[in-house]
């Protein structure tokens, strides 16, 4: 399906309406949630794990998300076939996340129960990756282990979302990205009902937002960010992954990058300083942001719009295939590389501004000539003595939290 075709397809079967019942939805219910949450304790007062805030703020709005999202896919969406299995496990999960809102769960605890409820799904409806279609090999079926990569993926999703929800506005500006992305991709593989659910999820957490920018007067919560993530997961699983075209696999991992390379940075900063890779800390992109002195808005318009970029780029990738009917096309090959360079550079850009790609990384991938201004020697890095200093910063203010 062209371009046009598919944004011509978002403007049916349900999708504009779901979208914007659940946008309403959401706008309406958050205030109420809100009001309720002292009373059952749903309100963040820190302390439990490094925040970015200093006041008390309710945490339950995932509540107000999830009730939008069901009802906006009972009434838009179809509730049979797997779908069924997608919003038991998004309001099973919801209820998990909320229990660990008021009463607080161990991290494994948790990603147990979210792969115990992702079963349902799984095998219940039999929702799963039962193929991985990869550039020049071609389209594999994975056979047994179709279960055990859907789990994984849903996990990791949920996790991935959970764990960026530390800042205004941005875990729901990233899956408003990204399940708006996932609306377009499935629409263009005629997979309609999976557009829907990506586009009520797309509605819900922009009627969120009203409330969650900064200064943001509710969070969503661990049950609203397990929850989207587990629906993420499933619906690039239903809409995307299921699919033969070699984006199956690459588009819902450039839609999810940023979340990806956050976590993968700090797992992998944790690990190297010795402690536990779900410990909390403040090693996350915004809290590096915030460091270097940005605001909390900017923070989020940064990570947003580079969120953005990825995602328009996978969206390229589907509609400008360098391959068209299994015939290489010189034109969006070139296309492609072009702005794929842009892209990656880009992203380049944005680790070196925080300081993940330090000075002597650029220089061992040959872009010394980025960082010479400030060493003021074309032949040499800058002095080990940084990077010293910078390990000595890491340290600091991960302190405390191990």
């Amino acid at each position: 399906m062209s371009f046009g075709d598919s944004i011509r397809g978002l403007v049916g079967d349900g999708i504009p309406w779901g979208f914007l019942t659940a946008a309403v939805l959401v706008l309406l219910l958050t205030p109420l949630v809100a009001r309720i949450a002292p009373r059952i304790g749903g309100v963040d007062h820190g302390g439990d794990r490094p925040r970015v805030h200093t006041r008390p703020v309710p945490r339950i709005g995932g509540v107000a998300i999830v009730i939008g999202i069901l009802a906006a896919a009972a009434v838009w969406g179809d509730v049979s076939g797997p779908y069924t299995g997608m919003l038991i496990g998004t309001g099973l999960v919801a209820l998990v996340g909320l229990y660990d809102d008021i009463f607080g769960l161990r991290p494994s605890v948790k990603l147990a129960t979210v792969v115990l409820v992702a079963l349902i799904p799984v095998l219940g409806w039999d929702l799963r990756i039962e193929h991985v279609t990869l550039p020049f090999l071609g389209d594999h079926d994975i056979g047994w282990a179709s279960v055990p990569l859907t789990l994984l993926w849903v996990a990791f999703l949920a996790n991935l979302v959970n764990l960026i929800d530390g800042m205004d506005s941005l875990a729901a500006g990233i899956v408003a990205i990204a399940s708006a992305s996932f609306a377009l991709l499935a629409v263009s593989f005629g997979r309609a009902d999976a557009a829907v659910v990506a586009a009520i999820v797309c509605g819900a957490t922009l009627g969120f937002l009203r409330h969650n920018y900064h200064p943001a007067k509710i969070f969503m919560g661990d049950s609203g960010a397990l929850a989207l993530g587990f629906l993420l997961a499933l619906i690039a699983v239903e809409g995307v992954l299921k699919t033969a075209a070699t984006i199956a696999l690459a588009g819902p991992l450039l839609v999810m990058a940023v979340p990806i390379l956050d976590t993968s940075f700090v797992v992998l900063k944790r690990l190297k300083y010795r402690r536990p890779p779900w410990s909390p800390d403040h090693n996350h992109f915004y809290h590096r942001f915030l460091r270097i002195g940005f605001s909390q808005r900017r923070t989020a318009a940064y990570l947003h719009l580079w969120a953005i970029m990825l995602s328009a780029y996978a969206i390229l990738v589907r509609f400008a295939s360098p391959r068209p009917q299994g015939e290489w096309d010189t034109g969006n090959v070139l296309l492609l590389s072009l702005l794929g360079v842009l892209v990656a550079a880009a992203s380049v850009w944005m680790a070196h501004t925080l300081e993940i790609l330090k000075a002597r990384h650029l220089k061992a991938l040959g872009l010394g000539r980025l960082v010479r201004a400030e060493v003021g020697d074309d032949e040499v890095g800058p002095p080990e003595s940084e990077d010293e200093r910078q390990d000595t910063v890491e340290r600091t203010v991960t302190a405390g939290y191990r």
